[in-house]
């Protein structure tokens, strides 16, 4: 899989990155974040293989070591399932029923994701990149296409909160996906249609990224807070509601 913007010769990059690695990360972020939930069985490898524009060995290499790791398991005549957890007291928030809960979830995200992101431009490491880059991929290749895949857009964030090394970000945004999911997919219908704005929510995707990978925090942070303030206003069409009491 390539990512779509070129590693910097400057990041820090102890070793190479092999495509298992960058499949591995992906996978377990997916497992992490709630995308593929406990019991919950893996797409085939061959399906796995095709989304990520890989060979099926890459794939199971990838698979045994998360099954090393007891990440998942194997069943035999079924595949790869996700690993059972211990029922645990998480972070949540009641569900979204208006459009007022949308626009809170944008203000509520433009206190934490700026920050998110000015730390990950500080603290990444070359694994944190091509997290990020993966799932900036798949938003090029959906843009290519014509199309908005609010699952890789989430990825896309949730990477960059893993990013920051900070779990209560992380665990900030896996509390929110749902909510943060209506807003995105609404958000991606209104980019639809003959004057697509898809291209240019893209490129602020891409220069969020950029800005971590150059080590260029205060800019990663005013880029991110771009990106979400102009994506409410797209949604909203520049008029929020008055949420005063």
């Amino acid at each position: 899989m390539t990512a779509p913007l070129a590693l910097s010769s400057e990041a820090s990059t102890p070793r190479p990155t092999s495509l298992v690695d960058i499949v591995y990360r992906a996978i377990l972020t997916s497992v992490a974040d709630g995308t593929y939930a406990p019991n919950d069985r893996l797409p085939s490898e061959h399906d796995l293989a095709g989304q990520f524009g890989v060979s099926r060995p890459v794939v199971r290499s990838a698979l045994d070591r998360l099954r090393r790791e007891g990440a998942i398991v194997s069943r035999r005549g079924a595949g790869s399932f996700v690993r059972a957890s211990e029922a645990k007291q998480t972070l949540g928030f009641a569900p979204v029923e208006s459009i007022a809960d949308i626009q809170r979830c944008y203000e509520f995200r433009l206190t934490i994701e700026p920050d998110a992101a000015f730390h990950a431009a500080l603290r990444r490491d070359e694994s944190a990149l091509h997290s990020i880059a993966a799932a900036l991929d798949l938003l090029a290749t959906a843009t290519r296409q014509e199309q908005h895949r609010e699952d890789a857009d989430f990825m896309f964030h949730h990477a960059i909160a893993e990013a920051s090394n900070n779990h209560y970000y992380a665990a900030s945004l896996q509390a929110l996906r749902s909510h943060i999911a209506v807003g995105m997919k609404i958000h991606g219908l209104s980019l639809l249609g003959p004057n697509s704005g898809l291209k240019g929510v893209l490129d602020e995707h891409e220069g969020i990224f950029r800005a971590i990978q150059d080590g260029e925090a205060e800019a990663a942070r005013s880029c991110m807070a771009i990106h979400i303030r102009t994506s409410r206003d797209r949604l909203f069409e520049g008029r929020l509601l008055d949420l005063s009491l």
